[in-house]
């Protein structure tokens, strides 16, 4: 469902088109979603909000998803797979120095890919495993590839792509990866074989990484997602808790998304971009929705009226 934005610019009122489809992290959004039932009942507020167009889920066992299928086929709503609750949760550890360890993750992985092909999911989103320390990355970085390319091997038969997330390195989750440099000279690698792989940018680990929306059009052939959110100051760190908008302590605000937006306009970018946003205890879920639908709103109509009058 496409959303418009109307503005006025030097006494003529126009009505623009946001460029892309939208989406929401629905695990991120509703936290507390834990059994079926509660998914099911999350996911019935995003299908019947037309706001959205694609909905990010973890790859559910099956038991899950024959309860969840109906509400998602009630409109025509994207699904996407994500991994990075699983990896992040359970330790899977894709540079692993380990062998051992290293190749139960890609087969973890490879499992639940088998999964998300009979949900009909076609993207799944991973992470790399932590950063084991400037002495040993390199070798990790090596080790990573090689789990990706068969990861990819793998997808590829299925019809599947893959999205690698950089996270931070220094503050909260600290992975291997990582900067979005890095992350480019990664995928480049396993491009090389596979072309079934992208990016998927977070605003919210910007800050994190000291990036900015801008570094995007350096690496504009390799972003393939992107996803839209606040990293949190608390005290003299900095947290990946994904606060909404205008929340104390979130450091992302409506200048960054418009910033993002312009930048993705100036790439050519055709992917989703997605909201991830969790709510605080004060906070609900739908709050926090309906705000950060705001600031996409205001964002736009930013972006629109400095185009017009530029």
């Amino acid at each position: 469902m496409v959303f418009y934005t109307g503005i006025s610019v030097k006494g003529l009122d126009l009505v623009v088109r946001f460029p892309w489809k939208v989406g929401l992290v629905m695990f991120m959004a509703f936290p507390d979603a834990k059994t079926a039932d509660d998914i099911n009942e999350a996911l019935k507020c995003i299908v019947a909000d037309s706001f959205f167009d694609e909905v990010e889920i973890p790859v559910y066992s099956k038991d899950i998803w024959d309860k969840i299928e109906p509400t998602l086929k009630e409109r025509d709503l994207i699904v996407a797979g994500a991994l990075q609750p699983d990896i992040l949760g359970k330790g899977i550890n894709l540079n692993s120095s380990t062998d051992e360890e290293r190749k139960k993750a890609v087969e973890f992985i490879k499992g639940k890919i088998d999964l998300a092909t009979e949900m009909g999911i076609k993207t799944i989103a991973l992470c790399s495993g932590p950063d084991p320390g400037p002495d040993k990355r390199e070798k990790e970085r090596a080790l990573l590839i090689e789990s990706l390319m068969e990861i990819c091997d793998y997808a590829k038969d299925k019809d599947v792509k893959v999205f690698l997330e950089p996270f931070d390195r220094d503050y909260d989750k600290k992975l291997l990866v990582g900067p979005l440099k890095e992350a480019v000279e990664i995928v480049a690698e396993v491009k090389k074989k596979h072309d079934n792989i992208a990016i998927l940018w977070d605003l919210s680990h910007a800050p994190m990484l000291r990036e900015k929306p801008e570094d995007l059009k350096s690496y504009k052939d390799y972003i393939g997602h992107i996803h839209v959110g606040c990293a949190k100051r608390e005290g003299d760190t900095l947290k990946d808790t994904h606060p909404v908008f205008y929340t104390p302590g979130a450091i992302n605000d409506v200048n960054d998304v418009a910033r993002l937006f312009k930048t993705l306009m100036e790439t050519d970018y055709r992917g989703i971009v997605t909201l991830e946003i969790e709510p605080e205890p004060q906070q609900t879920s739908l709050g926090i929705i309906n705000t950060a639908k705001g600031v996409f709103l205001l964002a736009h109509e930013i972006l629109s009226r400095g185009l017009l009058l530029s």
